[in-house]
């Protein structure tokens, strides 16, 4: 039997390899997961800051213009209203000042506009002070490292009246024992700590006790009004020993719970205070302005 001469073809078939895809994606889901962490931990801070930190922060980095017409001198870190209930709040000029100014406008020979001119000038000059106390105090506090952790206990803002500073309970963290009107260590020594910008300050001082409300069925140990006028004067006599003269100081007086600084909870801790308030201080008027 004669032999095939046809030749015989093997067919090799190679496999080839996936293309290379690049890593683009993988910089693309490190910075979505990136971005992700940092949405979260910011959603964490917020529920973690008070309201009146916000709004401190806010007007920390709101633009100057919002602040007053000219320079404050205010513009150091943490300056606005920081560390307040429902909002660090700035002065705005009162009703009764605008009446005042109007009724004197109908029964004073004078021109209407330039005694309008004087009024706004001296509001301007009082928010003007009041922002320069917020910053001589937030500096004295921020010198003192060993307090730094009371952070959220100090309120400083401005309101109608003046300047606020509270020492207010945190959770988890008071100014005075349960009960008790001598306060902490640590509340002593930041009273003595912000003793000597008060007392180169020229604003006449008024303090009030607050506390806390009692919950519906609970028993309250200790007469409150007692409690909030003892622990007032408590501060004004650590004030007082720091050097403060006494006609400084024009009422110290205990709330009780009429005056939380939550409305919507006045159970909460932060509603236990001590308020320092630096009075508005009238600028001195130019000769033979009307007063």
């Amino acid at each position: 039997m004669a032999k095939s001469t046809q030749p015989i073809i093997i067919k090799k078939v190679k496999k080839a390899g996936h293309a290379h895809h690049g890593g683009a994606w993988k910089i693309a889901y490190a910075d979505f997961v990136t971005a992700m962490m940092a949405f979260f931990l910011l959603m964490w801070l917020i529920s973690m800051t008070t309201q009146e930190q916000k709004d401190g922060l806010a007007e920390y980095f709101a633009p100057t213009s919002a602040l007053s017409s000219g320079t404050s001198g205010s513009g150091g870190i943490l300056m606005g209203t920081a560390l307040d209930k429902s909002g660090n709040k700035t002065s705005a000029p009162r009703d009764s000042a605008r009446d005042t100014t109007g009724q004197e406008d109908k029964t004073r020979p004078t021109n209407s506009g330039g005694a309008s001119d004087r009024e706004a000038n001296r509001r301007a000059a009082s928010a003007q002070a009041n922002y320069s106390a917020i910053a001589s105090l937030r500096q004295a506090l921020q010198n003192m490292p060993e307090i730094a952790d009371l952070s959220r206990n100090i309120v400083i803002e401005q309101t109608k009246d003046g300047v606020n500073v509270s020492l207010v309970d945190d959770n988890g963290r008071s100014m005075f024992p349960e009960g008790s009107v001598q306060p902490y260590e640590r509340t002593r020594l930041l009273l003595e700590a912000i003793a000597p910008t008060l007392r180169r300050l020229p604003n006449q001082l008024t303090i009030s006790g607050h506390t806390a409300a009692a919950r519906p069925g609970s028993v309250q140990a200790v007469d409150s009004w007692g409690l909030t006028a003892g622990r007032a004067l408590a501060v004004r006599e650590i004030l007082s020993g720091a050097g403060l003269p006494n006609d400084r100081f024009t009422s110290v007086v205990g709330r009780s719970d009429t005056e939380p600084l939550f409305l919507d909870n006045p159970y909460i801790p932060p509603n236990r205070r001590v308020t320092v308030t630096l009075l508005n201080a009238e600028p001195p008027l130019p000769p033979g302005a009307f007063p």
